[in-house]
């Protein structure tokens, strides 16, 4: 295995399309991050799972680990009640277990180069990767070896930037970990 990145932050959601929490480091399990995703903004009136795209502002957000807390605020931003319960399955997460995005691809798409139908906002990403030497878009169906944890790489997102990896080995990582591929 060869060295080709350095982790550069770690970030957990813990309410769904809430604002992030940076880590120093993070268990991964086998539905990524433990606490990422974990519950979900809900209509209190239909029952319908909120998400960013359909409630704008909900990223700004900064979640209080006090699910009664979050709801109040949640509310009050967006105007109708709502109650934030624990996500089905024990993560929201809708894509993959893990989402990695380099510095380089921000940079990247900044500077214009942004792949067809994405987003170069905020990526919402859990590993943000220090990647000089090379592009994670070519990780796809590769293994990579993070602090104590093994992910493959299944894919690139469709609509952001980065990959999105599942875990094979749970583990612990963190900031500053070489990321082995």
């Amino acid at each position: 295995m060869t060295t080709t990145a350095r982790v550069a932050q770690l970030w957990v959601y813990p309410v769904k399309s809430l604002g992030g929490t940076a880590r120093d480091r993070v268990r991964l399990a086998p539905a990524g991050p433990e606490g990422d995703r974990a519950y979900t903004v809900v209509d209190a009136a239909s029952g319908e799972v909120l998400r960013g795209k359909h409630a704008p502002g909900l990223g700004e957000l900064a979640p209080t680990g006090d699910p009664r807390a979050d709801a109040r605020a949640v509310t009050g931003a967006l105007g109708r009640p709502v109650r934030i319960e624990p996500a089905s399955g024990g993560s929201g997460a809708d894509a993959a277990a893990v989402h990695l995005v380099s510095r380089q691809a921000i940079e990247r798409a900044a500077n214009g180069d942004v792949p067809e139908g994405c987003s170069a906002d905020d990526p919402r990403a859990n590993v943000l990767l220090d990647l000089p030497d090379d592009d994670e878009r070519a990780w796809v169906g590769r293994t990579v070896r993070i602090g104590s944890a093994e992910l493959h790489v299944t894919r690139t997102p469709k609509h952001c930037l980065g990959v999105y990896a599942e875990v094979r080995r749970p583990g612990e990582i963190a900031v500053g970990d070489a990321v082995l591929l």
